[in-house]
């Protein structure tokens, strides 16, 4: 079996493949995942190491901004970066909730407020402002669709350069209008970023164009290391005790870092991945660069298949630790930033926040004037993720459980099982008939975040002690991603007639609604979910002999709720009778 990760110590041939090569194939994916192509500019193959062995590139730097050993000297280039041309300094704001919760001083550092929506435009910016007159006039090339791209138009149009941004062919058009509508040409070239590479190295060598690197550069380190040089001038130095910031090709944090270790040694600087997308935690972890076979692309801001040279160097130097955190609890975090500043931050812009979090469980404190930073850094969000994201906060934040509870299918189950589960609310719900003597609920239960833990382990208990088996599938991917739809199946009950109820959505409806049904009535088939609606809407499958009709439809009629019958729908035969 292939190992995870490949180290970037290999022969030149490898970079000249015109295929990536294959994941592993093993694991359970938590998002999608980078195979055979390569889906964002991050996941291409990266560029080769600096050929100039145990010497720094030649960058064209100035040799007054260089230090004796030939590496750039990144505190001058920050103090006379030319960024303050295009943009103000975001503010850091004090996240009211947050801190209560935690018990701390938390700020954000509000990157996502920049004119593109994200801190890119600080790197881009600079490196384009120091180009000579020369390679201003002939023009600049990058391979993005994502937030390095705006930056790149956006300065382009500030500076009256000429800019051409190449994108795969399948890029969305929102993406590919939004950097056209600031200026740059775009190029659509191949399927993936791995030819939209290619295609951008061959242009820049024919036009004499200058590439705009992403990150692994000192000019755009330097850019973002003015997020830095605000965030220590905003806050209180003395009672600062760490800057949290989400880590894709390092340029971001590695700037932030250069500049607070300089100024403020004593604060620590802790970089935030996701458990699919940590380059950079195992490029530390191995003493050098490596590069992932395969990378999640829910947090895909940050999902770099390989850290930069330059980057790397510095964060072996400034970095203090990497927290990863998964999916679900990005999640959480993007609901936290909404929660505290109405504002919808992308999955890599919440990073800092949720590594945030976790540092504060994993180091708890008697001092309640300690101060802790999360970057926030960008807000480029995709629409279509929202529900998503909305659908695992609750069990990121440890607000909602996922419950397998086996029952006897006899009556009085149903409601001996909501008496155990109150006071909490049930969030999700479903059953169907399977003819044999238990039946199977997947459930979902609200939580408080304080006792959520020890909640979910004394109602575990209590079910087993009342003859049920009870499993908590709060982690199971399966079960989240797949499982709580296909829950039930087809099935060939008796005298079954569906129906569709709607009641008001309110705490504690649910088992008010069940409670009521239950004893009058067969249950064959219950479904619901609480989608934040005024309305919550159950299907219900109900055995009705003939002879039962009238008594059934007085009942339903004396129930009080809009109820509409869905018996003869094609959709019901379809998947839910044999």
């Amino acid at each position: 079996m292939m190992s995870r990760s490949l180290h970037l110590d290999v022969s030149p041939m490898l970079y000249n493949m015109a295929e990536t090569p294959l994941t592993n194939g093993s694991g359970s994916p938590r998002t999608p995942r980078l195979s055979s192509l390569a889906m964002t500019e991050y996941s291409a193959y990266p560029s080769p190491p600096n050929e100039r062995q145990g010497l720094p590139p030649d960058w064209e730097i100035p040799e007054a901004f260089l230090l004796p050993n030939g590496y750039p000297d990144y505190l001058r280039l920050i103090l006379t970066s030319r960024v303050y041309d295009v943009v103000k300094e975001t503010p850091l704001t004090h996240a009211v909730n947050m801190s209560n919760r935690l018990e701390c001083k938390v700020f954000l550092k509000r990157e996502d407020l920049l004119p593109v929506f994200s801190f890119k435009l600080r790197g881009a910016y600079n490196k384009m402002a120091h180009l000579s007159p020369e390679r201003m006039w002939k023009g600049v090339i990058a391979c993005s669709a994502g937030n390095h791209a705006q930056g790149v138009a956006y300065s382009a149009r500030t500076l009256k350069i000429p800019a051409t941004i190449v994108m795969p062919s399948g890029t969305p058009a929102i993406k590919h209008r939004n950097v056209a509508r600031l200026g740059g040409t775009v190029v659509l070239h191949g399927r993936d970023f791995d030819a939209a590479k290619q295609e951008a190295a061959r242009l820049s060598k024919l036009h004499d164009l200058t590439n705009i690197p992403p990150f692994d550069d000192p000019y755009v380190i330097a850019g973002q290391g003015t997020c830095g040089m605000e965030l220590l001038r905003q806050s209180n130095i003395q009672n600062l005790e760490a800057v949290f910031c989400c880590v894709g090709g390092g340029g971001l944090i590695a700037g932030i870092g250069v500049y607070i270790k300089r100024i403020a040694p004593h604060v620590k600087l802790i970089g935030v991945e996701t458990h699919d997308a940590n380059a950079m935690a195992e490029s530390l972890a191995n003493g050098e660069r490596v590069t992932l076979n395969e990378v999640g692309l829910f947090a895909d801001g940050a999902a770099v298949r390989a850290v930069g040279e330059e980057t790397f160097r510095l964060c072996r130097e400034v970095v203090d630790d990497i927290i990863q955190v998964s999916t679900d609890e990005a999640c959480a975090a993007i609901k936290d930033i909404f929660e505290d500043t109405r504002s919808v931050v992308e999955p890599a812009g919440a990073l800092s926040l949720a590594g945030l979090k976790k540092y504060v469980a994993m180091n708890p404190s008697p001092n309640p004037n300690r101060e802790l930073v999360a970057v926030t850094s960008g807000a480029n969000m995709n629409f279509d993720r929202l529900r998503f994201v909305a659908e695992r906060a609750t069990l990121g934040e440890r607000k909602e459980a996922l419950l397998s509870v086996t029952i006897p299918e006899r009556p009085g189950s149903f409601a001996k099982l909501l008496e155990i589960v109150t006071p909490h609310d049930v969030t999700e719900f479903s059953y169907r008939c399977s003819g044999s003597e238990y039946a199977v609920v997947l459930m979902g239960i609200s939580l408080a975040t304080s006792t959520g833990t020890e909640d979910l382990s004394v109602i575990v208990n209590q079910l087993v002690k009342n003859g049920m088996r009870a499993y908590d599938l709060s982690d199971d991917e399966l079960a989240k991603t797949h499982i709580r739809y296909l829950a039930g199946g087809r099935n060939n009950v008796e005298d079954e007639r569906l129906f569709m109820f709607e009641f008001p959505e309110r705490p504690g409806a649910l088992a008010k609604f069940l409670t009521t049904l239950r004893p009058h009535q067969n249950i064959s088939l219950f479904h619901y979910r609480n989608y934040g609606s005024d309305v919550a809407k159950v299907l219900a499958g109900i055995q009705c002999p003939v002879t039962e009709k009238a008594e059934l439809e007085g009942f339903l009629h004396d129930l009080g709720y809009p109820v509409t019958e869905c018996t003869d729908s094609p959709v019901y035969e379809m998947f839910l009778r044999e």
